[in-house]
């Protein structure tokens, strides 16, 4: 990924400030954390203003180099409370279930970073948030993502008052030293996995949160759209794309499906997202493929429940799609899921 590439990708400058204020736990002050990074404090004055990652990677790097604690990243997810994210963490505290307080985090989650972005998947059975990685964070990888996950799951005990049910968290990283750590902390975490993910019991979307206020929430959802605009990251075509394509009862939509709730006809639709780079077969296989991945996860779905639920005709024409996404079968990705081995990308 090129730098121009990683500079484009910011977070809000509130995440500096929240590891200024974690470190001194450490006894490390915030002049010594902030130098030489080239973050001075009045850059980080504003939570609202944006960092760069390769602002921020230095700043996480020296953290843990002063903090001399590995495992950085889970203690600054566990320190997470809704308020760091400012009017997005207003909406979701504001929501009267975990499912609306992640679809208003699906819509307005890149006011806190572009570096980062969340899908959500569901049946019946398992809910998933899929974390999908567009800067790269070097040697602080590991923090940023450990944060991100941590971070959703300990706000969900915060607003909540209790555990997602069989909540796991995935990830598509090696297995850190301080793997111990986070199962001492509470935490259930898989390594070595295809994906970034939450995965939790399909129930758990309609548990009630503890402060639900409908006005709240729409006052804050309206200042997170005016954020959105004023950055200039109103929901762009593919996302819009994206999101429709996956429904959120379970199965996918087809192109004309998704044209139609967007008004306008599929050919135009197609003509734009090519445009764009892109196309709706490609977006339509990638929600597949991830949807696959959670489903084949649930071991008592046999392949052809899986199949039917992803709207395949028939087993083997899963097969077929399954191992052109990853040069493997769905019945090789599934054992090598019960060995602990991740499938081939």
């Amino acid at each position: 990924m090129t730098p121009s590439v990683q500079a484009r990708h910011t977070l809000r400058a509130a995440h500096a400030i929240h590891l200024v204020d974690l470190v001194k736990r450490w006894d490390v002050s915030g002049d010594m954390l902030l130098a030489g990074t080239g973050i001075r404090h009045d850059t980080i004055a504003d939570p609202q203003a944006r960092l760069t990652v390769p602002m921020m990677v230095p700043l996480l790097e020296r953290a843990r180099r002063l903090t001399d604690e590995p495992a950085l990243g889970l203690h600054i997810g566990l320190n997470t409370r809704p308020t760091l994210y400012g009017h997005l963490g207003f909406a979701v505290m504001s929501a009267s279930t975990i499912r609306e307080a992640i679809e208003i985090s699906l819509r307005y989650g890149r006011i806190v970073t572009t570096a980062l972005s969340v899908r959500f998947r569901a049946d019946k059975r398992v809910a998933a948030l899929i974390f999908d990685e567009h800067a790269d964070f070097g040697s602080a990888r590991d923090i940023a993502l450990m944060t991100t996950l941590v971070a959703f799951w300990q706000v969900s005990r915060c607003l909540t008052g209790r555990d997602l049910t069989t909540s796991t968290l995935e990830f598509a990283m090696p297995e850190p030293s301080y793997a111990r750590k986070l199962e001492m902390a509470g935490v259930r975490a898989r390594f070595n996995r295809p994906v970034n993910q939450l995965t939790f019991d399909a129930r758990s979307l309609d548990m009630p949160y503890t402060m639900p206020d409908p006005i709240a929430a729409k006052l804050a959802r309206e200042q997170c759209q005016r954020e959105l605009d004023a950055i200039g990251m109103g929901a762009g075509l593919t996302d819009r794309v994206r999101a429709l394509i996956a429904k959120p009862e379970g199965g996918i939509r087809g192109l004309d499906e998704v044209a139609t709730a967007m008004n306008r006809s599929g050919r135009t639709l197609k003509r734009q997202l090519q445009a764009h780079g892109v196309s709706f077969s490609a977006l339509r296989d990638g929600e597949l493929h991830a949807r696959a991945m959670v489903l084949l996860r649930t071991h008592d779905l046999s392949l052809a429940e899986v199949a039917a639920r992803l709207g395949y005709s028939s087993v083997t024409s899963f097969e077929r799609a399954f191992h052109r996404w990853t040069g493997i079968t769905p019945a090789q990705c599934r054992r090598r899921e019960t060995n602990g081995a991740a499938p081939q990308a």
